[in-house]
């Protein structure tokens, strides 16, 4: 039993395990750009023979094979690894070739591994060519029974032809696919100019090329900047164009959305932005997707300017996104490291020379092994007699064709007894024909002794000599070798291009309007509404400026409150007896065909709350509050605008007080009476203006409160209605001018009863 301090003992065990999730699990490899699920996955397939252009095998059988030979963590991980691979939305060049229900765009699932089928595609094929010819090391599998590659051939780059994901222990990693034709072309750069300069590389790499498309809004600079650190972020917007029905109306049709962006929750975003009225321009939307992507927004007018109701929609859903860029990759396998564009490439290129000096070698080998046989033929070919002597009357035929001097002419046997045996070999030493070469002449059939095979075992003998010179001299000058990568790269290029349907780029670029300061405002039909609210609080907007006085219908036990004209695209302020305001949109009212809704649906106003004010926003005004305390206090009509359901606290309330009168602060006086019939006037100037707070004491009560508040001109005198309902002017007011925050005098008389002064 060994002891040890626990922080000790739990940091060894952490970083083993955080050494063992960088390094098999999130980071790929810089060489073949390949996780270890995904190369044991093609590798096995490969095993399975299960070639672009054989049959499919079902994916269960795939999965589980992978599973017991190479990747013992569990079939259902191992199926999703594949299905994403198979994916064209996903892998911009994909790896896997599916047949059957592998999962789509809207963010469905694959079916089962038992109904689906599967098989390399010729771009799985072009990473794993030279398997078989030592080009790359192996490693026992996870039981020792079998041996894996340790990483891939790879053909071409496809760490950035298809991108990765993941994240280990205290680091993460996230690259975009790209243009495989782009990417070919910034390799020959390197090829020539080994010194590129980043500059150099992102002009023939302008950016991503991302299998669903959308456009690239980023700047140029900063796409440079991410491609030189390695770390950086793309925006990247969906794809659309406005489509003309005719008779000056129109609609929108997205044809292209951002990467990894499910489709049928971008769907249900916009159907949430239309039943919110949070883009009031917008009337509908609808999926008209089979094949191709076909999202239609319909505009609720005609005179709706498409790019701001765009630029709207990308600001609140998610037809943008930015996708961000962190190369952190292995490097050699081994080191995690955030790579450069051109740090990633160099990688690449410098493992395609190590595999091509491997199979050069192993070809080398082959070729060697032949010419010794061949060599063993042609003595053969030139003694063939004695050859045949030996076999058929010697005891050991091997070790005779060994121990034999075949330059010494001999007489052909008549018989057993003419035969003269050769002489004994001597102990560790080898005669002219080796091992091997007696193997393979034992080996040889009948058939072959014809003549016209020795010519050809001549002609083959030439050209593996030519073939072996030009292997050496390709080992020997680096430079043959670089060209020889060229020359492959090309051959991908021509493949997997941009003249082929897969190859050709599918995102593009564009410059990013400007669209955080579109005003909500400018995007709506302006028309004119009568805004009614009853007193329970149930709000509608009727289309037209209805008369004020015109007879209105409420539900049972409800009744009129506040109504007044207004526009769609009018700002109307709720002012809450909490202290709150709120603000509605007037296109974003319910229509007047019914009752209308309930305000308390529309914004967080507390059911104990009542509505203290109701008005149209105009900018530039100035407000006078007043709580049933008899506190009160003038704010900018700007600073009552709120930006959320929750509403915006402009007074702060105390106990049982609460916001009494809201209205705008007009003429040079305040008037204000209480619940004891007691009125007061003092100049408005007395007032401080604030942001928000509890505000100055406007009038002094033994008991009771506040009952009511107004501003005038007192020039033009105070005026009430009285309690016949005709408006009465006061101008000699001596009497019950004042000291603000003084109790003031008895009201005039005819002063309406519930002390009110409208």
């Amino acid at each position: 039993m060994v002891s040890e301090p626990l922080s000790r003992a739990i940091g060894e065990r952490y970083l083993t395990y955080a050494l063992s999730t960088i390094m098999h699990r999130a980071l790929p490899d810089a060489r073949d750009g390949l996780k270890p699920v995904h190369r044991r996955i093609l590798f096995a397939m490969r095993e399975l023979r299960l070639s672009s252009t054989g049959g499919f095998r079902k994916s269960a059988k795939i999965s589980g094979d992978v599973m017991g030979n190479y990747h013992p963590h569990g079939d259902a991980a191992i199926y999703d690894a594949m299905a994403r691979l198979a994916q064209d939305f996903n892998v911009r060049y994909p790896l896997v070739d599916g047949q059957g229900n592998f999962g789509n765009i809207d963010g469905d699932n694959p079916a089962a591994s038992r109904y689906t089928e599967a098989r390399l595609t010729a771009a799985a094929e072009a990473l794993m060519e030279g398997l078989a010819e030592n080009a790359v090391d192996f490693r026992p599998n996870y039981d020792g029974t079998l041996e894996e590659p340790v990483v891939m051939p790879a053909a071409f780059p496809n760490l950035l032809a298809n991108g990765s994901s993941g994240i280990a222990v205290g680091m993460a990693t996230n690259i975009p696919p790209h243009n495989l034709h782009e990417l070919i072309d910034a390799c020959h750069l390197l090829l020539k100019s080994p010194q590129a300069s980043d500059e150099e590389l992102v002009a023939l790499v302008p950016g991503p090329d991302f299998p669903t498309g959308g456009v690239i809004v980023e700047p140029r600079e900063t796409i440079l900047d991410a491609y030189r650190t390695g770390r950086g972020a793309f925006r990247l917007r969906a794809k659309w164009e406005v489509e003309d029905l005719g008779r000056g109306t129109w609609q929108i049709v997205v044809t292209q959305i951002p990467y990894q962006v499910q489709k049928s929750k971008l769907i249900e975003r916009l159907a949430e932005l239309i039943q919110t009225k949070k883009i009031p321009a917008l009337a509908d939307v609808r999926d008209e997707s089979a094949e191709d992507v076909r999202i239609v927004l319909e505009p609720r007018a005609r005179t709706v300017d498409p790019e701001m109701l765009m630029g709207m929609l990308f600001r609140s859903s998610d037809l943008e996104i930015r996708f961000p860029l962190n190369m952190n990759v292995l490097i050699d396998g081994k080191v995690p490291k955030v790579c450069s564009l051109k740090e990633i490439l160099r990688a690449f290129l410098d493992h395609r020379r190590d595999v091509l000096q491997r199979r050069s070698q192993h070809r080398l080998d082959k070729i060697d092994a032949r010419l010794e046989i061949l060599e063993g033929f042609l003595i053969a070919y030139l003694n063939l007699d004695r050859v045949i002597d030996i076999i058929r009357y010697d005891d050991d035929p091997k070790r005779a064709l060994m121990a034999e001097t075949w330059g010494t002419p001999h007489k052909r046997a008549t018989s057993e007894k003419d035969y003269v045996p050769p002489p004994a070999l001597p102990a560790d030493t080898e005669g002219e024909l080796s091992e091997a070469q007696a193997e393979a002449i034992l080996n040889m059939r009948l058939r072959s002794l014809r003549r016209l095979e020795e010519f050809e075992l001549k002609r083959e003998h030439d050209e593996l000599l030519k073939e072996r010179a030009d292997l050496a001299d390709l080992l020997e000058r680096p430079n043959r070798q670089w060209k020889r990568i060229a020359e492959e790269l090309a051959a991908i290029q021509t493949q997997f291009g941009k003249g082929t349907a897969l190859g050709a780029r599918r995102s593009t670029f564009a410059e990013a309007g400007v669209v955080e300061d579109v005003p909500v405002e400018a995007m709506i039909e302006r028309e004119p509404i009568t805004v009614i609210c009853s007193k329970m609080g149930w709000i509608r907007a009727m289309k037209g400026h209805q008369p004020l006085d015109a007879e209105v219908k409420f539900k049972d036990g409800d009744e009129g409150r506040h109504i007044l004209h207004a526009e769609t695209t009018d700002r109307i302020v709720i002012a809450g007896s909490n202290g709150r305001f709120y603000t509605l949109l007037g296109a974003n009212l319910p229509g007047g065909r019914g009752m209308g809704e309930p305000v308390r649906l529309m914004v967080d106003l507390p059911n104990e709350a009542e509505i203290a004010a109701l008005f149209v926003w105009r900018g530039g005004e100035k407000l006078i509050l007043a709580s049933s305390a008899g506190d009160g206090f003038l704010v900018a009509s700007d600073e009552v605008l709120a930006q959320t359901r929750a509403g915006k606290v402009v007074m702060n309330l105390s106990g049982d007080a609460r916001l009494l009168v809201c209205k705008p602060a007009q003429g040079d006086h305040v008037a204000v009476v209480g619940e004891n019939r007691k009125v007061l006037v003092f100049p408005l100037a007395d007032l401080p203006e604030m942001a928000r707070g509890k505000g100055v004491r406007l009038q002094k009560y033994k008991d009771g409160s506040l009952s009511d508040l107004t501003t005038f001109s007192l020039a033009q005198g105070l005026s009430w209605k009285d309690p016949a309902g005709r408006t009465r002017t006061e101008t000699e007011l001596g009497e019950w001018l004042g000291a603000r925050a003084s109790a003031g005098r008895m009201a005039p008389r005819g002063f309406p009863r519930e002390n009110r002064f409208t």
